[in-house]
């Protein structure tokens, strides 16, 4: 019987340590990988959600098919873009006024607010639109009126199909257009 020599000896212990090393290093591996994706989904989940434009309401804005990420807050103001839920949907829109605010949308798409004609450069064509509120309309407490940016399509806070949205609906407001790379930047 042949006995091994000492080479192949310190050739078995090295493949054996490999081996070990190998299947460490890949646990740890996938630990890390458990930990950060979890992570990952927490603060998708409870911070910045990650949220997928549909529809064309929100053009030229917003295209459709761009991923943008939503930071959850309930301080808004005139001119942000903010998600909200409606009807087990997710739904994009611009915050065009806010709690006791006095609403009012003239048949050319001129939008006052207060007495104020609203500066809307992010809007290219002014429209009335799918209105069916009584205007001049007063935002009640709790409550912010939005609209989307094509006008002439969008159906939002004109039409009482969607009204106004309650605080408790708004899932975040959009911060930052991270799909596709060509858009990456703020939402304005």
């Amino acid at each position: 019987m042949d006995r091994p020599t000492s080479s192949e000896v310190r050739q078995e212990l090295d493949r054996v340590k490999h081996g070990r090393t190998y299947r460490k290093t890949l646990k740890s591996t996938i630990y890390i990988l458990v930990t950060v994706a979890a992570f990952a989904v927490l603060v998708a989940t409870l911070w910045m959600p990650v949220l997928e434009v549909y529809g064309g309401s929100m053009e030229p804005t917003l295209q459709e098919g761009e991923l943008v990420a939503a930071v959850k807050s309930g301080d808004f103001k005139t001119g942000d873009v903010v998600a909200f839920y409606y009807n087990n949907k997710i739904l994009v829109k611009r915050v065009i006024a806010g709690p006791g605010d006095w609403v009012d949308v003239s048949k050319d798409g001129t939008v006052t607010v207060n007495g104020t004609v609203l500066d809307e450069p992010y809007v290219d064509e002014l429209a009335y639109g799918d209105t069916n509120i009584d205007l001049p309309y007063q935002v009640p407490d709790g409550r912010w009126f939005v609209m989307g940016d094509h006008r002439s399509v969008s159906v939002d806070s004109r039409n009482k199909a969607v009204g106004h949205v309650a605080a408790e609906q708004v899932v975040g407001k959009l911060v930052y257009t991270i799909w596709p790379l060509s858009q990456l930047g703020s939402v304005e």
